[in-house]
């Protein structure tokens, strides 16, 4: 999957992130990583509800940016995150 761009404006500032899906370390799942200025500053995993969790947060992002980010992130797979990329839903 190709990455994707989210732009958010909290506290009246504009911030850009590029999304991609990975695969994680065991192969059957992906993880989703956030980029800014192409610096890793957060990833996160989904749950069996498909719903994402911090991995990570090397960017160390506020928890409102978090949640924000991860509501678009889910926005942008309304039908969950494929957890098998061999599989198409």
């Amino acid at each position: 999957m190709e990455n994707y761009p989210i732009s958010i404006c909290l506290d009246k500032q504009v911030q850009h992130f590029e999304v991609g899906e990975y695969l994680h370390h065991n192969g059957e799942t992906c993880k989703v990583r956030v980029f800014q200025e192409g610096k890793l500053v957060v990833s996160f995993q989904p749950d069996d509800d498909n719903q994402l969790h911090v991995c990570q947060n090397p960017g160390e992002l506020q928890e409102e940016l978090l949640h924000v980010l991860m509501d678009q992130i889910e926005a942008h797979h309304p039908y969950g995150i494929n957890k098998d990329l061999d599989k198409e839903l």
